[in-house]
């Protein structure tokens, strides 16, 4: 479907919890995260497995939990269990030709033009990122271990509780990849070959909204996405994750005439938050919201123009206005 990593398994979204329903979500995720975290001690000493020989071990506790955010309350990935190991690497093999050495010898990985260049330069501020990115990309499948059913529950029960702590649940479209921007992507097929019906089933599951990211697809995917989204009455979401130091926050893309409406939707979706933490009837896809029977375009054109003229620190003033 959408996830380089596992077939069956998709990447959702969840926009817009309003304020007083953060615990029932974080209280939704607490038990994936801990099955998780057993799989990702699992890949660990896999992982370790692979390179005692070398003389680098990876600490699950010591490494990787201090890289994330989990005393938070943040999910712990793979992306971190490598960050830790491309510590370890350069630490063991400095940064330059030993370490692509070992690489390309040890390892047998394949390692593009453009990312050795980068990897030959001592003075890359983004080394851990660019070394990070190749290991993803190259090394990932060799310790990886796909989720159990257990961990990846059944999208339907998903959108369900996303629905029902009034939150925007929104399938995110990944397309085929022909290359990747941030060199953490191979490429590969995804959903281009079967869109139609996918946006039909999610229309059917439950999913008010589609959320993608302009930078990531072409001219073609994004025109494609978006008529197939607006002829289902699909709220259409953008948002860009940086998985990498390269990456700029400033994403020229939604400036383009095509892309403009995101930027309502966004504007959108802080009206939304804001206002349903008040009242849920005001969530933008409530069943009761008074303004229900409006056509979904002048709903998020309304909801952000109250967002934009209000004051997002007190949302009673917008609630004022809405009802006004």
């Amino acid at each position: 479907i959408n996830n380089p990593d596992s077939e069956g398994i998709v990447y959702i979204c969840i926009h817009g919890v309003p304020s007083g329903r953060i615990d029932e979500v974080k209280a939704f995720l607490a038990p994936l995260q801990a099955i998780r975290n057993e799989r990702n001690r699992k890949q660990v000493g896999k992982l370790n497995t692979l390179l005692k020989r070398y003389g680098i071990v990876v600490d699950f506790e010591g490494d990787v939990v201090p890289l994330s955010r989990a005393g938070e309350g943040g999910s712990i990935t793979e992306r971190h269990i490598l960050h830790a190991l491309s510590k370890k690497l350069i630490a063991s093999y400095g940064k330059g030709e030993t370490l692509l050495r070992f690489l390309r010898c040890e390892l047998k990985l394949d390692i593009p033009p453009k990312v050795e260049k980068f990897l030959l330069d001592g003075a890359n501020p983004h080394y851990e990122y660019d070394l990070l990115g190749v290991l993803k990309s190259a090394f990932l499948p060799s310790f990886f271990i796909q989720p159990s059913k257990e961990e990846s529950i059944d999208v339907r029960e998903a959108v369900a509780f996303a629905t029902s702590v009034g939150a925007i649940p929104a399938y995110a479209y990944l397309g085929d990849v022909a290359s990747s921007p941030t060199g953490d992507k191979k490429a590969e097929r995804f959903e281009d070959g079967f869109l139609d019906e996918l946006l039909d089933l999610l229309v059917k599951i439950g999913f008010p909204a589609i959320t993608y990211m302009p930078p990531r697809n072409t001219k073609e995917q994004l025109a494609r996405i978006q008529k197939l989204a607006q002829e289902r009455n699909l709220m259409e979401i953008s948002g860009v994750d940086i998985n990498s130091s390269r990456q700029s926050f400033s994403c020229p893309e939604l400036l383009q005439e095509n892309a403009k409406h995101l930027i309502e939707s966004a504007w959108a979706l802080v009206a939304h938050e804001k206002l349903s933490s008040v009242d849920p009837v005001y969530g933008l896809f409530h069943p009761e919201n008074p303004y229900r029977d409006e056509a979904l375009d002048l709903r998020i054109a309304r909801y952000a123009a109250i967002a934009r003229s209000g004051d997002v620190h007190n949302p009673y003033t917008m609630i004022e206005e809405v009802r006004s």
